[in-house]
C-alpha cells in the first residue's frame, strides 16, 4: 500500500511538473503579452512619427496590443537610438531609425553611445524615400544634362545647399558630383528648412533634398525639378525622371526607415516582428497612406536580409564620408 502511495505520489508530482513547463512554454511563447513600446528617433509630427505611425496603427491591430509611440528627438535621432540601445530585449521596446542616426551619425560625432552593430537587432525595413535635385528658377538648367554641362562651364562657382555637414543630402550631392564630375561649393546649413530656403532665395543654386519635403516649392515655382535620386519614377512627380536616367547613370541615393530592436532580442520574437510588419505593409490603405507621403512600403524578406542591407548601407556611407572628407565632431 505504502509503495503504491509512494507511486502515486511520485506521479502526481511529475504531472505537476510537466503541466507547469507546458504552462510556461505557452506563456513564453504569447507575445505580446503588454503594450509594446515604439521609440522614434525623431519629434512628434516630423515625417519619422507619420512613417510610425502609419505602420504601428496596423500592427496593433495585427498583434492584438497596443504600439505606443514614443518621441526622442534631440542630437540628430541620437538619443532616441541610445534608449533602445540600453532597453531590456525582450521585445517590448522597438526603434524606428533611419541612416542619420543609425550611420551617418558614427562618422560626424566623435563619440555616440552606442554601436551601430553590435547594439540592435534589425528586423525589417519599413520605407524607401527619395530624394529630388532642384535648382533656383533662375539657373539656366532645364535638366540634369544640363546642369552638368553649366557646371562643367564655370567649375566652382555653382553653390550647392546641404542640411549640414554628413548630412544626407550632403552626403547625396557629394555622390552625384563625384560620379557626374563636376566641381560644386559646399554650402551646409543648420537643417533641411534652411537648406531648402536657402535655395528659393537664391544664395545656393541647387540641393538634394526628399521629394516630399520640397513638393510644395516645386509645385509653387520656387525650386525646379530635374532628377530624382531613387531607381523609380515617383508618384508625386510621375514625370519627372531620375538622375540615373537623366544623365548619371548607377546614380541612386535613398533614405529609409526602418524597425530594430535591442541585440539580444529573441529571434522567435524578432521573427514574429517581421511577419507582422510585411503583412501590415502589403495592405492597401497602408500603401496608399504611404504614397501621399511620396514614400515606398518596403519591407525585407527577412530579418536576416535586412541585417545584410544594413552593414551594405554602412559601407556605402562610409565611402561617401571619405570623398566628402567628413570629420567627426
Amino acid at each position: 500500500m505504502m509503495g503504491n502511495f509512494r507511486k502515486g505520489t511520485r506521479t502526481t508530482f511529475l504531472l505537476a511538473v510537466l503541466v507547469m513547463i507546458c504552462g510556461g512554454q505557452v506563456q513564453a511563447q504569447k507575445y505580446p503579452d503588454r503594450p509594446v513600446r515604439v521609440v522614434v528617433a525623431q519629434s512628434a509630427g516630423s515625417s519619422m512619427d507619420t512613417i510610425a505611425r502609419i505602420v504601428t496603427n496596423k500592427m496593433s491591430e495585427q498583434l492584438g496590443q497596443q504600439m505606443v509611440i514614443d518621441n526622442r528627438g534631440g542630437a540628430g535621432g541620437i538619443i532616441g537610438v541610445e534608449v533602445v540601445s540600453r532597453a531590456t530585449a525582450d521585445g517590448y521596446t522597438l526603434l524606428v531609425g533611419a541612416p542619420s542616426s543609425m550611420i551617418i551619425a558614427t562618422f560626424t560625432y566623435r563619440q555616440v553611445p552606442f554601436n551601430w552593430s553590435r547594439d540592435f537587432a534589425p528586423i525589417s525595413l519599413i520605407v524607401n524615400a527619395e530624394g529630388v535635385l532642384v535648382v533656383h528658377p533662375a539657373v539656366a538648367a532645364r535638366s540634369v544634362k544640363e546642369l552638368l554641362a553649366l557646371a562643367k562651364a564655370q567649375p566652382g562657382k555653382l553653390n550647392m545647399a546641404s542640411a549640414g555637414i554628413g548630412s544626407s543630402s550632403h552626403l547625396a550631392g557629394i555622390m552625384f558630383t563625384s560620379l557626374a564630375g563636376i566641381d560644386t561649393v559646399h554650402v551646409p546649413y543648420k537643417g533641411g528648412g534652411p537648406m531648402a530656403a536657402a535655395v528659393v532665395a537664391g544664395e545656393a543654386q541647387w540641393l538634394i533634398a526628399p521629394a516630399a519635403s520640397v513638393v510644395g516649392q516645386i509645385k509653387g515655382g520656387r525650386l525646379r525639378a530635374l532628377g530624382l535620386t531613387s531607381k523609380q519614377r515617383s508618384p508625386l512627380m510621375p514625370d519627372l525622371p531620375t538622375i540615373d536616367e537623366a544623365g548619371v547613370p548607377g546614380y541612386e541615393y535613398t533614405s529609409w526607415n526602418a524597425f530594430f530592436a535591442p541585440r539580444g532580442t529573441p529571434p522567435a520574437i524578432v521573427n514574429q516582428l517581421h511577419a507582422v510588419i510585411q503583412k501590415v505593409l502589403a495592405d492597401n490603405d497602408v500603401k496608399q497612406q504611404y504614397a501621399n507621403q511620396g514614400l515606398y512600403p518596403l519591407g525585407s524578406e527577412s530579418a536576416d536580409e535586412f541585417a545584410r542591407f544594413y552593414r551594405a548601407d554602412y559601407e556605402r556611407v562610409e565611402k561617401l564620408v571619405k570623398i566628402a572628407g567628413v570629420k567627426p565632431e
